[in-house]
């Protein structure tokens, strides 16, 4: 297994002293973005069937992988950074493309570990200077990665170089996936708005809310939906950049929202998991567990099932047609980690530092891993590979297979 050296320094604690007046500086003062180190050749990939391209793998959110995993998944290999990894990675190929708190996107050898390029969200080589870090998953396209940092930047990286192409400044923190829409994609920012780009970073058009857009955007037929801090589901028509539908949802949300159909489906911060009609928009039902308490992770979203973890410590699975709970699953510390289901088979990360494997039939414990961490980060299951993040100093990346 690979590691990186070890440092003595949190990128948080040096945060912390050096005040969050640097990242508008940082902005503001033009500072470029490029390629850190030279990179050896890469035979990228486009995205497949198998793939694990963006945070929730699909376009409509539901965390479901596509791709097969071992009934028992055995530790390949480990991937040190400093501040560790509050991101999904993406899996695609033969490569991860992992963002990292410490500022730098790492594309990584599937089968190794090895590093074959690294970016950083900032030109300057000395590694010292605060590199505004990716808290938000990559989306990987057939020639480009898109990414946003917490300064607001979005970064458009060729694929296989590992090159800055072009990027677009928002004006605060980019906390969820880059969506893409035939040839747009689609930003939503702490700054309140969603942008519409073209593919060379331009604006089409750009739509305000009242507040932090937390979420990745999701996507079904010609609408995406936007979820955040103004306590309402948006829902926009791409093709004129116009609300549709602006429903009260009663509580802020952090959580991505999954669709399936007219129906979409996730958890707030007040301890709801939530069922919505976007067309007429209205709720279908509403689940509380017996602790009110918030989700702030996403949800999978099987045929059948909801299922998502939330700061109770617990793993809900509820009914998705009657919101009626079919099991709960008990960890030992509240959760942050976006589920993704491969097989009938959830997999999840725990702030208790363990990796569970659950059969989705009885909620039953049938794997598990022990990092010692606490596992933040969303899972992703693509290409035979599982990988998961560990959110504290020195964190790894573990990838499974």
């Amino acid at each position: 297994m690979r590691t990186f050296p070890s440092t003595t320094t949190s990128r948080r604690s040096a945060l912390r002293e050096i005040g969050a007046g640097l990242s508008a500086i940082s902005i503001s003062s033009g500072i470029g973005r490029s390629l850190l180190a030279a990179p050896t050749f890469a035979d990228s990939e486009a995205p497949g069937e198998s793939s694990w391209a963006s945070f929730r793998a699909t376009p409509d959110q539901r965390g479901i992988s596509k791709s097969s995993l071992a009934e028992q998944p055995a530790l390949k290999w480990e991937f040190s950074s400093p501040d560790g990894w509050v991101a999904a990675v993406a899996i695609v190929g033969d490569f991860v493309y992992a963002p990292a708190l410490a500022g730098y996107l790492h594309c990584l050898n599937l089968k190794t570990g090895e590093e074959i390029w690294k970016y950083r969200s900032i030109e300057d080589p000395d590694p010292k200077k605060f590199a505004p870090g990716f808290k938000a998953a990559p989306l990987v396209t057939a020639s480009m990665i898109y990414i946003g940092d917490e300064d607001g930047v979005l970064h458009a990286i060729d694929l296989g170089t590992g090159k800055k192409v072009w990027v677009f400044a928002s004006d605060a923190e980019i906390a969820g996936c880059v969506a893409q829409y035939k040839d747009k994609l689609l930003l939503a920012s702490h700054d309140s708005f969603l942008y519409c780009l073209n593919s060379d970073g331009s604006e089409v058009w750009k739509f305000q809310t009242n507040d932090r857009i937390n979420c990745s955007p999701a996507i079904a037929g010609t609408f995406t939906f936007l979820a955040g801090c103004d306590e309402h589901l948006r829902v926009i028509d791409l093709e004129t950049g116009k609300e549709f539908r602006d429903m009260p949802l009663e509580s802020f949300l952090i959580a991505s929202p999954a669709v399936v159909g007219d129906l979409l489906y996730v958890g707030t911060h007040t301890g709801e998991i939530v069922c919505v009609d976007w067309r007429k928009g209205e709720f279908v039902w509403r689940y509380e567990g017996p602790r009110k308490m918030p989700f702030h992770a996403s949800p999978a979203v099987t045929d059948d099932m909801v299922i998502v973890g939330g700061h109770d410590k617990n793993i809900h699975a509820v009914d998705r047609n009657s919101g009626e709970g079919k099991w709960t699953f008990a960890t030992r510390a509240r959760i942050e980690c976006s589920a993704a289901v491969v097989d009938r088979r959830l997999f999840v990360g725990s702030g208790d530092g363990n990796l569970y494997g659950i059969e989705l039939e009885t909620g039953k414990e049938i794997w598990k891993h022990n990092g010692g961490r606490p596992i933040n980060a969303g899972i992703a299951i693509g290409e035979g590979h599982l990988v998961a993040g560990e959110d504290q100093q020195n964190g790894r990346l573990l990838c499974f297979a």
